[in-house]
């Protein structure tokens, strides 16, 4: 049995953020997580053959959010201005 399982990351007062997190993120992505990106939101999809493997994913990629929200208010980025 395939389960699937979807994430979303919305942010209208921060777009770059929702970039950020998916910047930092994705290289850890196996190939049944894809990620995907909008001018305001950020979606990960996972998709396995058991819910464990599914909740274990998922927690780690919150785990891992959190940090790069908290590192995106500390650590300011250098613009292209």
């Amino acid at each position: 049995m395939n389960i699937k399982g979807r994430l979303v990351f919305k942010s209208e007062e921060a777009a770059e953020i929702a970039r950020l997190m998916a910047d930092s993120l994705t290289p850890d992505n196996i190939p049944s997580i894809e990620t995907y990106c909008t001018d305001k939101s950020v979606t990960i999809t996972f998709s396995a053959d058991k819910i464990g493997t599914i909740l274990s994913s998922v927690d780690d990629y919150l785990m891992n959010a959190i940090v790069v929200q908290k590192l995106s208010y500390t650590v300011k980025l250098p613009t292209s201005d």
